[in-house]
């Protein structure tokens, strides 16, 4: 299932949608996380090629990546994009997924030992737990690798820290290190998005190490979402290090800006 605090998504998220109905102008897609809402994907919107036949991109019970154009609560509309997801979002949505979806099964572990709803337990500690951490799986890989102490600041009962901590432990295994941030670039004049996109594959190109793993992907104009997974912490902080670096030269050097917010 995996819930969301939100009841509807904003313009320019990501989201995960399932096709439930596939026609010759679009298709038709339930968005899990945001209690099964309808959106719909208009055939302009389904690949940046011609589209032959619609079904050769999507088709029934297909799960798919999209990113969201328009919401109309009134209407309880979703205009959203096939084509608009880049392949480094992609993946990058789908492991989003995959951890909250394990997250949530722990927290149904702590539904069922309390006798309450999956819905409380996310009140009670999934949520404050999302505040702390940014993510709630992020915050049960804490607490398996330094125990309740992780959850010193969550606004949570000692015993369901505890509890939570507990089931962390025994259940969730680190086997990396994950460092992720927000970038906010702005290049002025007509060939700003061409020196940004120079200025991101410059540091792609550089966080080339090792075992080491990075992605960069839009998140909206000007923000952009770095993440770098290693096995090992000081060789990660070396690769922000010099990712930082190699963006930051391009940017300035062009008479651009960049802040980089950790996460």
């Amino acid at each position: 299932m995996v819930l969301k605090r939100a009841e509807w998504p904003h313009p320019d998220e990501y989201a995960i949608a399932v096709a439930t109905k596939v026609a010759p102008y679009g298709a038709y897609v339930k968005l899990p996380e945001f209690g099964e809402k309808e959106g719909f994907i208009h055939i302009s919107e389904i690949s940046s090629t011609w589209v032959r036949n619609i079904r050769n991109h999507i088709h029934e019970n297909k799960r798919v990546v999209v990113k969201v154009l328009q919401v109309d609560t009134h209407k309880k509309h979703i205009d959203c994009s096939l084509r608009r997801v880049s392949s480094e979002a992609r993946r990058a949505k789908n492991n989003g997924w995959k951890r909250a979806q394990k997250a949530e099964k722990l927290l149904e572990l702590v539904a069922k030992e309390n006798d309450v709803s999956l819905e409380k337990i996310y009140e009670e500690i999934g949520w404050p737990l999302e505040d702390i951490f940014g993510e709630i799986y992020k915050g049960l890989e804490k607490a398996s690798d330094l125990g309740v102490d992780a959850f010193e600041e969550v606004k949570a009962t000692k015993k369901l820290r505890k509890q939570v901590a507990d089931l962390a432990k025994a259940r969730i295994e680190i086997p990396q290190v994950e460092i992720d941030g927000e970038m906010t670039i702005l290049v002025p004049g007509p060939k700003g998005v061409d020196t940004i996109k120079k200025a991101l594959s410059a540091g792609l190109e550089s966080g080339e190490k090792g075992k080491t793993s990075v992605e960069i992907y839009a998140l909206g104009s000007p923000r952009y979402k770095l993440c770098i997974v290693s096995p090992d912490y000081t060789e990660a902080e070396d690769v922000l290090s010099d990712i930082l670096g190699k963006v930051t030269k391009v940017i300035e050097s062009n008479n651009g800006t960049i802040v980089f917010q950790r996460k």
